[in-house]
């Protein structure tokens, strides 16, 4: 792999942060999901807000919604970005025995925001996890993944075999 490649090295090797001030201001949105299994009866529970802490669905929303915000204090080499938009969706499949979480995360700037939309979707997935736990201690996030991006020079990108 050539220097030109490896973007966040220096000539030295050392990790930096990419230097993005050229780059022109575009419209940037990213998509990640997260899964957490639990079993039928939890996500019954988390479903209908019957869990001891309460509610977990519109906690588990705001929590992504932070994470999002607070993304480059928690990734060393990650840009704060001029966030337009983040959205949290979470959809229980009862019989299934999972959440999945969904997290769109919108800016114009001069870099992606894929971080972003991963640790809002990683986070809201914990938050659901946390709040599960004292029902069934066995559930546990699966995936977490990048579904789509769009916006930047390297242009869009969708997980193959997601809809548009």
């Amino acid at each position: 792999m050539s220097e030109r490649e490896l973007t966040h090295l220096d000539a030295q090797g050392n990790a930096r942060m990419v230097d993005v001030g050229d780059k022109g201001v575009t419209r940037r949105e990213a998509v990640a999901r997260a899964r957490l299994r639990l079993s039928p009866a939890a996500a019954a529970a988390l479903a209908e807000g019957r869990l001891p802490k309460g509610d977990a669905l519109p906690v588990a929303r705001i929590a992504g919604i932070l994470a999002a915000k607070r993304t480059p204090e928690l990734i060393p080499l990650c840009h704060t970005v001029a966030i337009a938009s983040v959205g949290v969706e979470v959809d229980v499949d009862v019989d299934a025995g999972c959440a999945t979480v969904t997290a769109t995360v919108a800016a114009a700037d001069r870099t992606g925001v894929e971080m972003e939309a991963l640790v809002a979707a990683s986070t809201a997935a914990l938050t659901l996890y946390d709040m599960v736990k004292a029902v069934e201690r066995g559930a546990f996030v699966e995936r977490v993944e990048l579904v789509s991006k769009t916006g930047g020079v390297r242009g869009d990108w969708r997980r193959a075999g997601e809809a548009p």
